[in-house]
């Protein structure tokens, strides 16, 4: 090990230090938090059992204006007001979200609650209630699960409704269903193919379009009940009979969900799919050509425990391959911010007394409004869009703010800033998700856009820092000699500060 085990624990396979905090001690340390989970998510605001209610008003709203016999203009002035609505409540989910990786101690967690939410990638921008239903995504489908089984895993992306919605699910009929028959439609084979090729076996492992058709038949039935909009199983909608899936038959003359739920387990059980994501996990965390006997070690961890995933992630923290050539990823924007403003020590708002206006959307965003009775760390049960709401509208956004600020990250540093950098919350390119080779986050445009954030947050929060003491710090024996000689001689503090954030070191893991 050329690093220390904390130093390559916190930048390898966490968010990077913060003064104050412990980093990892050991590779238990790394793992235990997976046993336990992360009980305090800052996201959805308001907490799930609110965001659900949300979900099934606003889609009840916008039913109520479809149906309703006001002029057409008038329909698209309602329709508008509520799309403001989600892209607020989009917009305070995603700070959120970041906050969440800001503050939490346990950065291995963190890391895998990015790495799952992008290889089972869905995104706001499919329709507008996706702004409410994706962060609800992560935070019930995924994260709980991060350190079970991945067939448990599988079953909870793979059903929940942002993705049956993002990949057309809730248009798939049987073309032989009593529904299909009558609606003359049929089958939508996208779920299918992206299970396939990206969720489980990966491209190139022998499946063919047989397969995918086969898969796409065992799947009608599941689709999203629209007034809960939760998942559903319809017979009417499923396509009857048996249908072959890489050699195995699934269903009878009468269809049920257990067909698909065997189909999930099956397909989470196959070798090839232990071995893809395998590969997946140590290219994100290792390198962006990974060694392949640490994927064997993983593959058969994985085997031998059907799908346990804290084996496979044992497996790979033991692999001595972890703990050697640093710096063979690039940090990601994601990573990047998280990191940076974690080694500024971005204050928790509500703990200074203060509350702030997240609902702004200039680069000021967030600036400290007076209050008397500053919200309470963790506060995460409070709904903002209950009905007991004040009439007065500033007094209304004010309660809001009050809410959201118990963390906050400056729009201007967070989520506009992954916007410029090319990785906005829960806005993936495509099913595939954000890419994970190194030229894809390293290159000229992208290091003038992280300088330029580096100035930034270093005017708002590290101004007082001393250049030498902050390398120290955020990268301790990481920092090269030509780097810590480079940061020494800076003509002042806010130059020598952008050095260390933007030097290799700091932009690699």
């Amino acid at each position: 090990m050329s690093l220390s085990f904390q130093t390559m624990a916190a930048l390898r396979f966490g968010y990077g230090f913060r003064p104050g905090e412990t980093p990892p001690a050991d590779r238990d340390a790394l793992l235990n938090p997976m046993r336990i989970g992360e009980g305090n998510c800052l996201f959805p605001v308001g907490g799930i059992e609110a965001r659900r209610q949300a979900i099934r008003n606003v889609a009840d709203r916008l039913r109520d204006i479809r149906s309703s016999d006001i002029d057409d203009d008038a329909k698209r002035d309602e329709q508008k007001a509520i799309y403001k609505e989600l892209q607020q409540s989009y917009q305070r989910d995603a700070d959120a979200r970041i906050a969440q990786a800001i503050f939490s101690s346990n950065g291995f967690y963190e890391r895998l609650a990015v790495f799952w939410t992008n290889h089972f990638s869905v995104s706001v921008d499919k329709a507008q209630p996706m702004k409410l239903i994706v962060p609800l995504s992560e935070a019930e489908a995924i994260r709980p699960r991060i350190g079970g089984t991945f067939p448990d895993l599988l079953r909870s992306a793979t059903q929940h409704p942002a993705m049956l919605i993002y990949l057309d699910q809730t248009q798939s009929l049987g073309p032989n269903s009593p529904a299909g028959i009558k609606r003359n439609k049929g089958l939508n084979e996208n779920l299918a193919r992206e299970l396939l090729e990206l969720h489980t076996l990966g491209a190139g492992s022998g499946y063919t379009q047989d397969d995918v058709r086969s898969a796409a038949m065992v799947l009608t039935g599941i689709t999203v009940d629209r007034q809960s909009v939760e998942v559903d199983f319809r017979k009417a909608v499923a396509e009857p009979g048996s249908h072959q899936v890489l050699g195995v038959n699934y269903g009878r003359t009468q269809r049920s969900e257990r067909d698909c739920l065997q189909m999930l387990d099956d397909l989470a059980l196959n070798p090839k799919t232990a071995a893809h994501i395998s590969r997946k996990l140590a290219l994100h965390f290792i390198s962006d050509t990974p060694p392949e006997a640490m994927i064997d070690a993983m593959t058969q961890a994985w085997r031998k425990t059907d799908g346990d995933l804290m084996a496979v992630y044992g497996a790979m923290l033991d692999h001595p391959a972890a703990w050697t050539n640093e710096g063979s990823k690039a940090r990601q924007p994601f990573d990047f911010v998280v990191a940076g403003l974690r080694a500024l020590d971005l204050p928790r708002n509500a703990a200074a007394g203060a509350v702030v206006d997240p609902l702004a959307d200039d680069e000021g965003a967030g600036q400290a409004m007076a209050d008397d009775n500053p919200p309470m760390l963790g506060n995460s049960s409070v709904t903002p869009d209950k009905a007991t709401d004040p009439p007065d509208p500033q007094e209304a956004k004010r309660r809001r703010a009050a809410i959201d600020a118990t963390f906050y990250v400056p729009r201007g540093l967070g989520v506009y800033a992954l916007q410029r950098m090319g990785q906005p919350v829960w806005r993936p390119p495509s099913p595939a998700g954000f890419p994970e080779g190194f030229d894809a986050w390293i290159n000229a445009g992208e290091l003038s856009e992280r300088i330029s954030w580096a100035r930034r947050a270093i005017g708002r929060y590290g101004k007082q820092n001393d250049p030498r003491q902050f390398l120290n710090e955020t990268l301790a024996d990481a920092a090269r000699d030509d780097t810590i000689r480079i940061v020494s001689q800076a003509p002042n503090k806010m130059t020598g500060l952008t050095l260390a954030l933007a030097s290799p070191e700091f932009n690699r893991r």
